[in-house]
């Protein structure tokens, strides 16, 4: 059975589970898939970037962001700020009094960029990040991820229809084949973004 979109990959788990009386649970079915694929699976195709003007303590993250993988100042001489956590940035104000000036770090605090030291003007930056992956819908019916790999959004589906239907046998075999799926994303990521670099070896001169 093909699986293209989101009509198809419905009837697929109607067909899976051998069941005609699914229609209005299979969409619950996908969208739990769906979030916990967010959580488990970083693919190149999910990487995006965005340009911001930071200028204040606190700055909105992008609508669709999930990780940060890089986030550079850009005006002048670039510069990366690093990812710390709240309570280090904490102690940092603490140390310094709250000073101003080029920003070097950022913590994530309630759903924003927490800017440290607070910029004292206006800074171009850049942030790379993992985006969210578009959820399927009848009017959003395909993306990347059912496109290349319809298997992970299957098998996911089908492990949180057991619950559902009471049905427990075949869920360790759904599980397996999910967490296959899942792997082998991943690591298709990393093979497709460094598998061509090689080995370096560093040498140390003295």
């Amino acid at each position: 059975m093909s699986i293209t979109n989101y009509t198809e990959l419905k009837a697929a788990i109607a067909d899976f589970l051998n069941r005609d009386d699914l229609t209005s649970a299979a969409p619950t079915f996908i969208a739990l898939a769906e979030a916990n694929i967010q959580r488990r699976i970083r693919h190149w195709r999910q990487e995006a970037r965005s340009t911001v003007t930071i200028d204040a303590q606190y700055e909105d993250l992008p609508v669709d962001f999930l990780e940060a993988i890089r986030f550079y100042v850009t005006s002048d001489n670039t510069n990366p700020l690093e990812l710390i956590s709240q309570a280090e940035l904490l102690d940092r104000k603490q140390l310094a009094r709250d000073t101003t000036g080029r920003p070097r770090f950022y913590a994530i605090t309630s759903g924003q960029f927490e800017l440290y030291p607070v910029p004292d003007g206006s800074y171009d930056a850049e942030i790379y990040y993992f985006s969210r992956i578009p959820a399927l819908s009848d009017a959003a019916p395909t993306n990347w991820l059912l496109e290349y790999f319809p298997d992970v959004l299957l098998y996911g589906a089908l492990i949180h229809s057991a619950p559902y239907l009471k049905e427990d046998a075949r869920i360790q075999i759904w599980s397996a084949l999910y967490q296959e799926a899942v792997d082998a994303i991943n690591a298709s990521s990393q093979q497709a973004k460094f598998g061509g670099s090689g080995q370096r070896l560093k040498i140390r001169s003295y």
